[in-house]
């Protein structure tokens, strides 16, 4: 039910497609860093069947305790299916290391697509630049796009909040005080790693599902944390 990863003309990366009539539900969960009891505590909440997908939007390790039991979750099953984010990346690239992962492990995350796709959204760690088209986006860009002003991380507009073009984006990477939502972009780091929540969002219902940890496992500046806005209605 859920296909390979793929090469995608318009996003230049690795793109797994899937279908969305093949699941009964499909759950898109935020950033884990390696909180394991934390992610445990949020799929007792929604308990998805085997007919029922749960999609992550990357950053599953490194910062929390158990990079590698987060990693153990998404592979032992099936529905589980996770893009990359840019902390996998820096595993792929060699910069930063996890002696509990396998080697079995690794060539997994080397696996891991950049994009997944369904109906009209798409998930992608970092963001999507939507003055270009996608297939002139750097792989640097999905997996760490928040500010559309050039070398701004945080600096806005941040593209989310200034998004009004399908497909709808599902994505995480840049810490929110709270989920965001939109109809064409959807954020999910709620900063569990950093003593904020672990959140997913419910797709047939739309509704936010969301889980406190049981302690911080890193400090953030709250200068680093996003209070994210709505942007205002196109005008007529």
């Amino acid at each position: 039910m859920v296909s390979p990863p793929t090469f995608h003309p318009d996003l230049g990366a690795s793109h797994q497609r899937i279908h969305g009539d093949d699941w009964e539900e499909i759950y898109v969960v935020g950033d884990v860093h390696g909180c394991r009891p934390t992610l445990e505590r949020l799929l007792t909440r929604l308990d998805p069947t085997a007919d029922e997908l749960v999609v992550f939007v990357g950053d599953l390790v490194r910062k929390g305790p158990d990079s590698a039991g987060v990693v153990d979750i998404v592979r032992q099953h099936p529905n589980f299916i996770t893009v990359r984010g840019n902390n996998e990346q820096k595993i792929i690239d060699g910069r930063k290391s996890l002696p509990s992962l396998t080697d079995d492990d690794l060539s997994w995350i080397a696996s891991l697509p950049v994009a997944i796709s369904w109906d009209d959204s798409l998930v992608v760690h970092g963001g999507v630049d939507h003055r270009k088209p996608l297939a002139e986006h750097e792989l640097t860009e999905l997996l760490n796009m928040r500010s559309l002003v050039p070398d701004g991380s945080y600096d806005r507009p941040y593209w989310f909040e200034t998004r009004r073009d399908d497909p709808r984006i599902f994505f995480g990477h840049t810490v929110l005080s709270e989920p965001f939502e939109t109809p064409t972009a959807v954020g999910l780091d709620t900063g569990c790693v950093y003593g904020g929540q672990l959140t997913a969002y419910q797709c047939s219902t739309g509704e936010f599902v969301t889980v406190a940890p049981e302690t911080t496992h890193e400090d953030r500046s709250s200068d680093s944390i996003v209070d994210p806005e709505r942007a205002p209605p196109t005008s007529s």
